[in-house]
């Protein structure tokens, strides 16, 4: 199951059943689970373990140094994959930036070709990253999310579960649980239709509207929704929302889009 002209580290450990193409580069204390597929030319380098049925495609580059001018090639961190998963053609991901460091996906996560995933980004499960999503340091992402292509995300901020990013938007600012995000940090709205297939209830449903129509359509400002909202009681879902609208990252929250914006 292992190509004649692989390059395989001595300190790798592969599992029998995985298969690794022609040209392929393992390098280092690389464990890979049952039943994964190394595509040929891939390279999978450093502290590296890969989970069960993942797919890695050609030309992909996984565990490499972080493109950080202060990172120090001693550093010991590495890259974390869980299982299932699909990356594409010429995705890279980075290793962690501090000793200890980790970058993880959980599992079930689609990466489609030349996305990108920087150091110590946090990926979810069942997620789904379109062709050339750009995503920088310490970014975390959470499950069911997904952002169409060449999308990018600027480090140290969140997006929530169960979000849709348009195409080309550029975001520094977090984006929450539920929400369908546009262009600069804008919000649109909730991501209704990936609600509904995914199985949430009318009645869910109702109250992560009414929540969202308190912060963003109130004519308040985020810290009087809040304090608004605090002294009312949610639903589960809802009560998410708010507790992600509680503990934003440094750089803030995406902003609702006028309507004149979204129109355009």
């Amino acid at each position: 199951m292992v190509h004649p002209t692989a390059l395989i580290s001595t300190e790798a450990e592969i599992d029998p059943s995985a298969e690794v193409g022609a040209y392929a580069i393992i390098e280092g204390p690389v464990k890979i689970g049952a039943g994964c597929k190394i595509a040929p030319h891939a390279q999978i380098v450093g502290d590296t373990i890969i989970g069960d049925g993942t797919t890695i495609g050609r030309g992909a580059v996984v565990g490499e140094t972080p493109q950080d001018i202060g990172f120090t090639s001693a550093t010991k961190s590495g890259v974390r994959i869980g299982r299932n998963n699909v990356i594409r053609e010429h995705v890279t991901i980075h290793r962690g930036s501090k000793d200890g460091g980790l970058t993880e996906i959980g599992d079930n996560n689609f990466l489609m070709a030349g996305s990108h995933l920087g150091h110590d980004v946090k990926l979810g499960n069942r997620s789904i990253l379109a062709n050339a999503v750009l995503v920088a340091g310490h970014v975390h992402i959470g499950n069911n999310t997904f952002m169409g292509g060449g999308a990018v995300f600027h480090q140290f901020i969140r997006i929530g579960d169960f979000c849709v990013v348009q195409g080309n938007g550029s975001f520094s600012r977090d984006i929450p649980h539920y929400c369908s995000a546009l262009r600069v940090n804008r919000l649109s709205g909730l991501n209704v239709i990936g609600l509904r297939r995914q199985g949430f209830s009318p009645e869910d449903r109702a109250g992560i509207k009414d929540l969202f129509n308190l912060v963003f359509r109130s004519g308040h400002n985020l810290s009087q929704a809040l304090t608004a909202a605090r002294e009312q009681s949610w639903s589960e879902h809802a009560a998410r929302l708010l507790a992600f609208l509680e503990a934003p990252s440094k750089k803030g929250v995406c902003t609702l889009s006028l309507r004149h914006e979204a129109d355009e």
